[in-house]
C-alpha cells in the first residue's frame, strides 16, 4: 500500500485529485495537508485517511513539517497543486539537488514564466499564440497604450492567480478607471483585447520535454456566473468533451516556441485555458503548471492523468502510460457540476431535449 500526500486540501482540484486516487486506488493512503485550519478537505468524509494542518510555504518551518511528514508517515509520492507551493518545490529542487519525494512539477523556471501572465505574454508577444495584450500597474495604468494599442472593448485581469480574478470587459477610459478604483488590492493587470469565441482548456501531460498524452474540452457555462462582474468564474457548470486535434496541436506548438526560446524544458502536467477570436483562431489566455479542476471529471470519460501520474512515479517511467497526444473520447461527453454537489457526466446533449 502507497501513501500520498495531497497539498492544499482545501481546493477544488486537489479535492477532485484525492476522490480520483481514492476510486482508482482504494488501498492506498491519502495524507491531505492544508495552511487553512477551515479546509474543506479536512472535513469531507472519506476523502482523506488523515489530515494535518500545515505551515504556509512562506513560513521558515515549512521544509522541516514537510519532510518530518514524509518521513513519519512513509510518503511515496505528493501532488504538489498550490502555485506557490510548486514554486517553492521547484526552488527546492535547486537547492537540493532533487525533491524530498517523488512529485511530478514543472521547473521553477516555466513554472515561474507560466504562472506570471505578464511574464509569459513577454515571451511570447508578437507571435499568434496570444491575443494583443499589454502589462499595466496601479502607478503606470497606461491609458492611452490601452486605447490605441488594444483599443475598446478589452478584456483587464490580474497577472497571477485563476479564477478570473479581476477581470472584466471594458467597454471604455471610464470604467477601466472605475475597475483600477475597485480592484485597488490588486497591483498588476494584463490588458488584451476582447476574445468572442469558445473558452477552451487542456490538460497536457510532458515528461523530460517528450509530449505524453493531451485531452481538451470547451468551458460553456459557469457556476454563478451571475454574480461576477465579468460573468465568468474559475467554475464551469456545463462543459462539453472535444475531440479537436488542433486544440492539442497548438499548445504543444505554444509549449515549444516558449521552452526553446527560453532553452526549458516541458515537464508536468501543463493545462491550458484558450479563447477563440471572431475568426476562430486560438488564443492562450492562462496556462496553468497543475491539474485543473476538471482533472477528475476528465479521469471519468477514460482520460485520467491522475493514475498517470501515480503510474510514472512509481515506476520513474512512462512505460505503462497509454501515449495519446490527441486523446479521443469514445462518446461526446458533457458535464454538468455545481458548488454543493459532484460533477455528472452525461453521454451527449441529446439529453436535454425534451
Amino acid at each position: 500500500m502507497k501513501s500520498i500526500l495531497v497539498t492544499g486540501i482545501g481546493g477544488p482540484t486537489p479535492r477532485s485529485i484525492a476522490k480520483t486516487i481514492r476510486k482508482s486506488y482504494p488501498d492506498y493512503k491519502i495524507i491531505g495537508i492544508d495552511a487553512n485550519p477551515k479546509a474543506l478537505g479536512f472535513f469531507m468524509p472519506g476523502l482523506v485517511d488523515e489530515y494535518l494542518l500545515a505551515p504556509k510555504v512562506s513560513n521558515p518551518g515549512y521544509w522541516d513539517f514537510i519532510k518530518n511528514l514524509i518521513a513519519e508517515k512513509n510518503i511515496d509520492m505528493a501532488f504538489v497543486q498550490p502555485e506557490k507551493e510548486v514554486i517553492a518545490w521547484g526552488q527546492y529542487d535547486i537547492d537540493n539537488g532533487g525533491f524530498p519525494c517523488p512529485v511530478l512539477i514543472p521547473g521553477k523556471e516555466l513554472a515561474l514564466t507560466l504562472m506570471d501572465k505578464s511574464i509569459m505574454a513577454d515571451v511570447l508577444k508578437g507571435t499568434h499564440y496570444i491575443p494583443k495584450t499589454i502589462k499595466v500597474t496601479q502607478d503606470n495604468p497606461k491609458f492611452d497604450e490601452v486605447e490605441k494599442e488594444i483599443g475598446f472593448p478589452c478584456w483587464i485581469r490580474a497577472t497571477q492567480g485563476s479564477g478570473g480574478l479581476g477581470s472584466l470587459r471594458l467597454t471604455d477610459i471610464s470604467s477601466y478607471k472605475s475597475w483600477l478604483f475597485i480592484n485597488s488590492d490588486l497591483h498588476e493587470f494584463t490588458v488584451s483585447e476582447f476574445l468572442t469565441g469558445r473558452h477552451l482548456a487542456t490538460q497536457q501531460l510532458y515528461v523530460d520535454g517528450k509530449y505524453i498524452k493531451g485531452a481538451s474540452l470547451e468551458c460553456a457555462e459557469y457556476v454563478m456566473a451571475n454574480i461576477a462582474p465579468s460573468k465568468v468564474t474559475g467554475n464551469t457548470s456545463f462543459g462539453r468533451f472535444l475531440n479537436e486535434d488542433a486544440i492539442l496541436e497548438f499548445c504543444d506548438e505554444c509549449v515549444r516556441f516558449i521552452c526553446d526560446k527560453l532553452n526549458l524544458t516541458a515537464h508536468g502536467v501543463l493545462s491550458f485555458d484558450l479563447k477563440e477570436d471572431d475568426k476562430g483562431n486560438f488564443k492562450v489566455t492562462e496556462v496553468n503548471i497543475r491539474h485543473m479542476a476538471y482533472t477528475g471529471v476528465m479521469s471519468e470519460v477514460g482520460f485520467d492523468l491522475v493514475s498517470d501520474t501515480i503510474k510514472l512515479l512509481t515506476d520513474g517511467n512512462t512505460s505503462n502510460i497509454a501515449e495519446a497526444p490527441f486523446f479521443q473520447y469514445d462518446k461526446p461527453y458533457v458535464f454538468l457540476r455545481d458548488v454543493d454537489t459532484p460533477p455528472i457526466v452525461l453521454e451527449s446533449e441529446d439529453l436535454f431535449k425534451h
